[in-house]
C-alpha cells in the first residue's frame, strides 16, 4: 500500500513538471506576465496576451508650498498609472542635527552674501534660516515630524505613440501644481518593480517632508456631486451631505438623464421622487411614458393628468396630428412660427414603417415599401393644404364665440385610416410590376390598424380625442394594458413622435420664454429591437436640450443597450446617469461602456435598494435615496407594502370618524 502511494506521488510529480509548475516557486512566478522586455532606456514593453507598454517616472522638484489634495491628484486620477508612495520617518535626534547643520549653512552663506552687497540673496537666506529655525523647534516641542518618501509612477499604454504622448499630458498637468516630473531613465527596471505591490524600493530617490506636507499626498478624497440650486435627491454615502440635483443648470451640456438598475432596485421610486419634488420646488412640468402602469398614482398625487391607452379605451390618439414651432432665425435672432412638414412626413413614415414590418420584423420591407409610404403620407398633407405656413392649419373661415372673440377652427388630420384608403386607390392605379408587391403587403398586414376594419390595433386610427394641457404638473401615458411584445413598443414610438409634436415642439428655443419639461421612456429596452423607434428615440435625445426638455430614460437591461451600438447614441446625449444595484450579467458592460473602476462595479453589485452611483458629468459619487414618509405613501411600488399602507390608511381614518 505504501509503494502504491510512492508510485502516485512520483506520477504526479512527473506531470506537474511537464506543465512547468515546478519552476515556479514564488507567488510572484505564478502571476507574473509572459515576460517582459527591459532593453529600453526609458520604457517597459511586458508581453502577455496584448503587449503593453510602461513608462516610470520619479518626483525631481516639488513646490515650496503644497495643499491638500492638489499635490498629486492629476497623477493619481491619470487614466492607466500606478503611483506608489514609500514613507518612512526620520527619528527626532536625527532631524535635530540634520536641521541645526542648514540653519549653519544657511546663516554661513547669509554672512557671505551681506559682505558682497548681495542684499535680494541675503534677504531669502534669512527667511529660509528662520523658517528652518521654526520646524527645528516644532520638532523639538512635539508638534511636527520629518519624514523621507520616494514616490515612484508607472504609466502603461498600448502603443510607443501613445505612451509618448500621455507622458508629455501628465507631465504638463504635473508642472501646474510645480511638480517636475522625469522618466527614470536607465532605471526602469528598478522603477518597475519598486511600483509592484512588493514594498520594495529599489530606486530610493529621496524627498523630505514635515508632517503638514506629507498629509498632501494621501488621495483620501470623495467627489461632491450636485449643484448649488436644485431639488434633494438624496444623500452622499460618503460624506453624509445631501445631493442637491438640477436637471437645467448650465453646467450640463444636456439636460437628459438615464437610470439602469435591476428589477427591484428602485428605479421606479427614484424617478417618482424627482418627479414629485422638482414639480413642487422648482415647478418642473413632466410627461411619463408609463409601461408598466407605476405612474398613475403620482399624476393623482400632483393633480396632474392620467390618461390610459388600452384596445378598449376610447382615447386616440392620432399619428397624423401636426403643430407649428417656434425657431430662432439665424440672421436675425428673432423667433418666428413655421411647420416642418417634412419632418414630420418622415416621423410618420418611420412609425408606419415599423407597423408593416411588425412583430416578426419582416425583411419584405425595403427601400421601395418605404418611398411609396412616404410618398403617400406626404400627398395626405397635400389634399388638406398643409405646408409651411402656420395659417395652413386651420380652416378658412373665421368663427366667433359668443363674447365675440375670434377663434380659428383647426382643420382634422389626416389618420391611418385616409392613409390606408390612398393606398387602395394607388394600388389600383398602379402599372409597374416592381411596386405591385410592396402595395399587396402593405393593405395586407395595414389592415390590423384600421378601424374601419376592425382591426385588433386600431387605437391610434382616428382623430386625436385627447389634448396635452398646457400647465399640467405631470401628465401619464399609462399603456401598461396593451400586448408586451408589440403592441407596447409601437405605441411606445408611435406616442414618442406624438408627445414631441404636442409637448416639446411648443416650447420656446429662448430659454428665457421656455418652460422647464421632462419628459420620462419607462423600460426603454422594449424600443431597441425596432430600428425606426431607435431612430427616433436617438434625434429626440440629441433635439430636446434645444426646447429646454430634458429626456430621461429608465431601463433594466442595459445589455440591450450594449448589443445595439445605434441605441448608445442615447446614453452619450445624457450628461447625468445613476446606476443602482445592477445584476452580475449587466455589470460587465456598464463597467466597460463608463469606465467604472473595479470598486464600483463591485460596490454596484452588492448595494442595497435605493443605494447606486451617481455621475453628473466628470463627477460621481455614491448616492443613498431615501424618499420621506409622506412620499412613499404614492413611490412605492411593492404590491405587498402598497397593500399595507393601504390597510393603515383605512385604519386611521376609522379612528379619525370614530
Amino acid at each position: 500500500m505504501k509503494k502504491k502511494k510512492n508510485l502516485e506521488q512520483e506520477e504526479q510529480v512527473q506531470v506537474n513538471n511537464k506543465n512547468g509548475l515546478l519552476h515556479r516557486t514564488t507567488i510572484k512566478e505564478l502571476i507574473a506576465p509572459s515576460g517582459i522586455d527591459a532593453s529600453s532606456l526609458d520604457h517597459l514593453e511586458i508581453i502577455s496576451n496584448v503587449k503593453k507598454y510602461a513608462r516610470s517616472f520619479l518626483i525631481t522638484t516639488l513646490p515650496r508650498m503644497c495643499t491638500f489634495p492638489e499635490l498629486f491628484r492629476d497623477m493619481y486620477m491619470f487614466g492607466d498609472i500606478n503611483t506608489s508612495i514609500y514613507i518612512n520617518p526620520i527619528s527626532e535626534a536625527r532631524s535635530q542635527n540634520e536641521l541645526n547643520r542648514v540653519i549653519n549653512e544657511l546663516e554661513t552663506e547669509r554672512i557671505v552674501a551681506q559682505d558682497r552687497g548681495n542684499i535680494n540673496r541675503e534677504s531669502t537666506l534669512t527667511q529660509k534660516r528662520i523658517e528652518t529655525e521654526q520646524l527645528r523647534d516644532e520638532i523639538a516641542a512635539g508638534f511636527n515630524k520629518l519624514f523621507e518618501a520616494s514616490v515612484v509612477s508607472t504609466l502603461y499604454a498600448y502603443s510607443i505613440e501613445d505612451l509618448d504622448k500621455l507622458t508629455k499630458l501628465l507631465a504638463t498637468e504635473m508642472s501646474k501644481n510645480l511638480v517636475d516630473i522625469k522618466s527614470a531613465w536607465a532605471l526602469q527596471e528598478e522603477a518597475f518593480k519598486s511600483n509592484l505591490p512588493l514594498m520594495q524600493d529599489k530606486v530610493k530617490k529621496i524627498h523630505t517632508f514635515d508632517r503638514r506636507s506629507m498629509g498632501t499626498v494621501f488621495p483620501f478624497t470623495t467627489s461632491e456631486v450636485g449643484h448649488p440650486t436644485g431639488v434633494p435627491l438624496g444623500f452622499n454615502k460618503q460624506t453624509g451631505t445631501p445631493i442637491l440635483f438640477d436637471n437645467f443648470h448650465s453646467s450640463l451640456t444636456n439636460y437628459n438623464m438615464v437610470i439602469f438598475a435591476k428589477s427591484g432596485a428602485g428605479k421606479s421610486v427614484t424617478m417618482k421622487t424627482l418627479i414629485s419634488r422638482s414639480s413642487v420646488l422648482m415647478g418642473i412640468e413632466s410627461l411619463a411614458l408609463d409601461a408598466e402602469g407605476e405612474y398613475s398614482i403620482v399624476a393623482e398625487s400632483l393633480g396632474g393628468i392620467n390618461v390610459v391607452l388600452s384596445p378598449n379605451s376610447k382615447t386616440i390618439i392620432n399619428l397624423f396630428d401636426i403643430e407649428s414651432e417656434r425657431i430662432k432665425d439665424e440672421i436675425t435672432g428673432k423667433e418666428r412660427i413655421v411647420v416642418n412638414v417634412e419632418n414630420k412626413v418622415e416621423d410618420v413614415t418611420q412609425a408606419l414603417l415599423t407597423m408593416a414590418r411588425g412583430s416578426t420584423r419582416s425583411t419584405d420591407v425595403n427601400e421601395l415599401t418605404k418611398q411609396i409610404i412616404a410618398e403617400s403620407v406626404a400627398e395626405e398633407y397635400v389634399a388638406i393644404g398643409i405646408n409651411s405656413d402656420p395659417d395652413s392649419l386651420y380652416e378658412e373661415s373665421a368663427q366667433f364665440s359668443n363674447d365675440e372673440k375670434l377663434y380659428r377652427q383647426k382643420k382634422k388630420m389626416p389618420t391611418i385610416g385616409s392613409w390606408y384608403k390612398r393606398i387602395q386607390k394607388k394600388a389600383e392605379d398602379n402599372r409597374n410590376e416592381n411596386y405591385s408587391f410592396h402595395y399587396s403587403y402593405l393593405l395586407k398586414v395595414m389592415k390590423q390598424y384600421i378601424r374601419e376594419y376592425d382591426g385588433q390595433m386600431a387605437y391610434f386610427d382616428g382623430q386625436s380625442t385627447f389634448e396635452l394641457l398646457e400647465g399640467a404638473p405631470f401628465i401619464n401615458l399609462d399603456i401598461s394594458q396593451l400586448e408586451e411584445r408589440f403592441a407596447r413598443p409601437l405605441a411606445q414610438q408611435i406616442l414618442l413622435s406624438w408627445i414631441w409634436e404636442k409637448y416639446v415642439k411648443k416650447n420656446s428655443e429662448d430659454r428665457k420664454k421656455a418652460k422647464k419639461k421632462r419628459v420620462l421612456v419607462d423600460e426603454a429596452w422594449m424600443l431597441l429591437p425596432f430600428q425606426e423607434a431607435v431612430d427616433f428615440l436617438n434625434t429626440m435625445a440629441r433635439r430636446a436640450r434645444k426646447r429646454n426638455v430634458s429626456l430621461a430614460i429608465i431601463s433594466q437591461r442595459f445589455q440591450d443597450f450594449y448589443e445595439k451600438p445605434e441605441a448608445q447614441a442615447v446614453l452619450t446625449s445624457s450628461d447625468t446617469k445613476l446606476f443602482l444595484a445592477q445584476d452580475k450579467s449587466e455589470i460587465q458592460y456598464l463597467k466597460e461602456v463608463f469606465k467604472l473602476s473595479e470598486g464600483e462595479a463591485g460596490f454596484l453589485v452588492t448595494c442595497l435598494k435605493g443605494e447606486g452611483l451617481l455621475k453628473v458629468g466628470s463627477d460621481s459619487a455614491v448616492i443613498q435615496i431615501t424618499p420621506t414618509k409622506k412620499e412613499f405613501e404614492f413611490v412605492e411600488t411593492n404590491l405587498n407594502k402598497m397593500v399595507e399602507m393601504r390597510k393603515k390608511n383605512e385604519e386611521n381614518r376609522y379612528y379619525e370618524d370614530a
